[in-house]
């Protein structure tokens, strides 16, 4: 069986190692334990978080055992990683709420048998410190001089940073302690922006134990065009399909740049590398079944093969100009008595999400690029009214592939 840090490194996991031979060798000895942590800031993972998902999907898939750590007591501190202010910080009753959610969306893709892999909250430990005992035992190891050194940290000092949050490395450190101690767990995984917390830990591990841990960081995903991967012009692309619905999730992924598809296929989806390598020789109109390749793995993996082909059927069926993919389509309701006197077609792109402003709405109308019911509108103020609503909904397209219902209730 092929060494799982190398499957990591060829699929693009891996950004940076704390010590790249040493992780290399523990996977080839035996079977390990490796721990990935999510604070609880939303209800939902969203296609970031994801990203990181995958590593753990596929050390179970090698025979690893995967630790899902769900920050319940580090989100109640809030990690300055990555943030210019402070974190909202979040009330007990939704940190569970987000819990839950979140622990129903591993159990998708992940195989929670006790055995196979755990979703822990360290809300279980964390919560029952004893301050004083907490600083005698665990913040003796810290150096002040060495925590201010940390990205993070220094990043902040310049806006100002709690208390609260200066702890939250200790904490973190804390954490993979007590599942080096508890599991045997000796890999953390993390995004880029948690090298300094990882490190904290695998320091902490060998001054209290004199063993020795490791730490794996995920690279940031962009897109070719430098965007952060996952967004979009109305947010942050969900897991959960009340969030963002399986036809805007197959959506897009089918409207991933020429250039990113091949990195997406590896990182998003289960297909073999060798399968995968032959897509980068494809170009042109040819490289659209890579895409839809791309698109119904990916959506399958998460929503299901039954609501993946509901959302395929849709999104061939607009590309092609038909009228059944309509039903699929994202919905936004409007009141009727707003269109009674007519609506200016620009406000109604405002509306659907399809612009995020009045202005950039009448920038797509004057470019061409807007379409009410398959028709270019040409003018950014034409009044809508409700004799342009079908059955009382009208369908509108920003683009070439972006399609929003508009259904009057």
């Amino acid at each position: 069986m092929k060494n799982a840090y190398d499957i990591l490194k060829e699929r693009g996991f891996i950004e940076q190692t704390t010590d790249e031979t040493a992780i290399r060798r523990i996977f080839g000895q035996k079977k390990i334990t490796a721990y990935i942590g999510f604070d609880p800031t939303a209800p939902s993972f969203h296609v970031g978080n994801l990203a990181s998902l995958m590593t753990m999907v596929h050390l179970q898939k090698n025979g690893h055992k995967p630790i899902i750590l769900f920050g319940g007591g580090t989100g109640l501190v809030g990690d300055p990683s990555g943030k210019d202010k402070v974190r909202p910080l979040l009330g007990l009753n939704k940190v569970k709420e987000n819990a839950l959610s979140q622990k129903n969306q591993v159990s998708q893709i992940i195989n929670l048998d006790k055995k196979q892999a755990l979703f822990l909250n360290n809300a279980d430990w964390l919560a029952k410190l004893n301050y004083i005992e907490f600083l005698r035992e665990i913040g003796v190891h810290f150096s002040i001089n060495r925590l201010l050194t940390a990205e993070s940290i220094k990043i902040r000092l310049k806006t100002g940073i709690s208390f609260l949050e200066f702890s939250y490395q200790l904490l973190q450190a804390y954490d993979f302690w007590y599942l080096f101690k508890k599991y045997d767990c000796v890999l953390q995984l993390g995004g880029s922006d948690q090298w300094g917390n990882i490190v904290a830990g695998i320091d902490l591990i060998r001054r209290k134990e004199q063993k020795e841990a490791y730490g794996i960081t995920i690279p940031l995903l962009t897109t070719a065009s430098g965007k952060k991967m996952g967004k979009t012009e109305t947010g942050a692309v969900w897991l959960d399909p009340k969030l963002t619905s399986p036809y805007e999730y197959y959506q897009y992924w089918i409207n991933t740049d020429d250039r990113d598809v091949v990195k997406l296929l590896l990182i998003f989806t289960l297909l073999s590398v060798d399968e995968i390598n032959k897509y980068k020789k494809l170009k042109g109109e040819k490289l659209r079944q890579a895409k839809e390749i791309l698109a119904y793995e990916a959506t399958k993996f998460i929503h299901g093969e039954e609501e993946t082909q509901k959302a395929k059927d849709a999104s061939s069926a607009l590309f092609n100009k038909k009228a059944g993919g309509k039903g699929l389509v994202p919905t936004t309701t409007l009141k009727r008595e707003e269109v009674k006197s007519g609506i200016p077609a620009y406000k109604l792109f405002v509306a659907a999400g399809l612009a995020k402003s009045n202005g950039e709405a009448q920038r797509l109308i004057k470019q061409g690029g807007a379409y009410l019911n398959e028709e270019k509108i040409t003018e950014f103020n034409v009044l809508i009214t409700e004799s342009y609503f079908k059955n009382g909904e009208v369908l509108l397209r920003a683009g070439k592939k972006k399609y929003q219902r508009l259904k009057l209730n």
